[in-house]
């Protein structure tokens, strides 16, 4: 296997506990965000050619959002670092119980290709923070962004505890015959299954952040134009490659009647008269997967858009109508510039359409009453959930991001991605005198020592009155 003398070197420098000093983590932290003011220049113009990603989307979502990541670990890394101590029975009155958070130790990092510098910088920095050794893996298919990984990012971090591995399926798969400590992987349900597959053979624990069919529900009541605005930004943001996006509306025939026009203003508005003259509208990353999304603009109607240029790799702003549960547009997550509507009869009907499906990475629901949004909120489940806007419960570092069922497994951003790539060790430290205490729980055994044990070591509840 060609990574496991990397493997094997990584490990030995985790061993020796290079990576466990608070200032250690911290520094390479800093040179993250070296990294991410040296090279912004080149990150802009390699998710241009990768993705035809506007620079303002770029710093909003690749630079902005991981500079914050990194400002709220450094904040705050010397508390999370810290021993949490935890209530103790009274027989434990005098020794030491508290939780520490150990690193896992060398780490695999696998990123997707549509946020190429996000999706493997923020967990790399939960890694780091928490004090592990990370092998880092990007994406083959955003070639741009890849190379510059690949060739600037270890120029920054420790070259005995952090590297960059390139390569397509092939190497991806012999990187996973190798034992690490820990996976974090971002991608596809069917490729999320293989890398579980392969974690499993060494008892690999796994955060798998992937996708699905993000239904968004609007209701009869609501602000029509603010609605289409919010639900066209979050659906074309990156030409719809995002894995929270909007994948489908859910409303009556009347709500897709007012939503119609106003989706198409708004898109005009954002995008112009003729979106791939836009400097603002991205592009399909590759020729296969333009192929893919232009095949599902056969299900339903056009409605808005529908346009498309091979060459170019642009598909059109795109809203169909009269699509069916059936349809191959409702069969895959559609991660393209398409945005297809359901029709229901009332909220009852969403919400049990929602319900028949398997849960989504998030669950959006626009409403005037709070009640509606709340009701949605509680008779559904996802991995998040955001009441009248889309994608902007991401932006949240207070907020844990992950999926549940087939979206996902495990959780990060802030806190959440130190304690991802922590284990909690739960430490009881006792003295070594006082060995009278102990007595009662030698042989040989008695009630009466049994009943000294209860009374010492029981957990009352609160409403409970014991007398000793």
């Amino acid at each position: 296997n060609p990574f496991v003398g990397l493997v094997s070197h990584l490990r030995a420098s985790w061993l020796s506990g290079k990576t466990r000093p608070m200032e250690y983590r911290v520094a390479q932290l800093e040179a993250l965000g070296r990294f991410l003011n040296d090279k912004k220049q080149q990150i802009l113009e390699a998710t241009a050619s990768d993705l035809g990603k506007a620079p303002f989307e770029t710093e909003l979502s690749e630079i902005l959002m991981c500079k914050n990541e990194l400002h709220e670990t450094l904040n705050n890394l010397s508390r999370w670092m810290k021993d949490e101590h935890v209530d103790k029975t009274m027989a434990m009155q005098l020794d030491s119980a508290f939780i520490r958070k150990d690193p896992y130790g060398v780490v695999l990092i696998i990123a997707p290709w549509n946020y190429p510098i996000h999706h493997f910088l923020v967990p790399l920095i939960g890694a780091i923070a928490a004090g592990n050794c990370v092998i880092i893996k990007p994406s083959e298919v955003s070639k741009k962004t890849e190379r510059l990984v690949a060739e600037a990012l270890p120029g920054y971090l420790d070259k005995d505890c952090f590297a960059v591995v390139t390569g397509g399926v092939p190497e991806t798969t012999r990187l996973l015959e190798n034992k690490f400590d820990y996976i974090f992987f971002t991608g596809s349900p069917p490729v999320g299954r293989i890398v579980m597959m392969a974690a499993a053979k060494h008892l690999t624990p796994v955060t798998l952040e992937l996708g699905g069919k993000n239904p968004c529900y609007v209701s009869d009541t609501c602000d029509v134009s603010n609605v289409a605005r919010r639900v066209a930004w979050g659906r074309f943001f990156n030409a719809g490659q995002t894995c929270i996006a909007p994948d489908y509306l859910l409303c009556t025939l009347e709500m897709q009647e007012k939503l119609l026009p106003a989706l198409r203003k708004a898109i005009d508005d954002f995008y112009g008269p003729n979106p791939q003259e836009s400097l603002d509208f991205g592009r399909i990353v590759n020729d296969k997967q333009f192929q893919r999304v232009q095949r599902l603009l056969s299900s339903g109607r056009v409605a808005i858009g529908g346009q498309t240029d091979e060459a170019a790799r642009y598909i059109a702003p795109t809203v169909l109508v009269d699509v069916q549960p059936s349809d191959p547009i409702m069969q895959e997550e559609i991660f393209g510039p398409i945005l297809p509507i359901i029709i229901i009869a009332n909220m009852d009907e969403a919400i049990d359409f929602i319900n028949s499906r398997e849960r989504p990475l998030a669950v959006y629901a626009f409403s005037s009453s709070d009640k509606v949004v709340n009701q949605v909120l509680k008779r559904t489940s996802s991995g998040g959930f955001c009441g009248n806007d889309t994608l902007m419960q991401f932006a949240l570092t207070s907020l844990p991001f992950g999926g549940i069922g087939n979206s996902g497994l495990g959780m990060h951003h802030g806190k959440f991605s130190f304690d991802t790539f922590s284990h909690s060790r739960g430490c009881l430290k006792r003295g070594m005198g006082r060995e009278s205490l102990n007595t009662p729980r030698y042989p040989p055994y008695s009630q009466k020592k049994f009943g000294v044990i209860r009374a010492t070591s029981k957990v009352t509840r609160k409403s409970e009155c014991t007398l000793l």
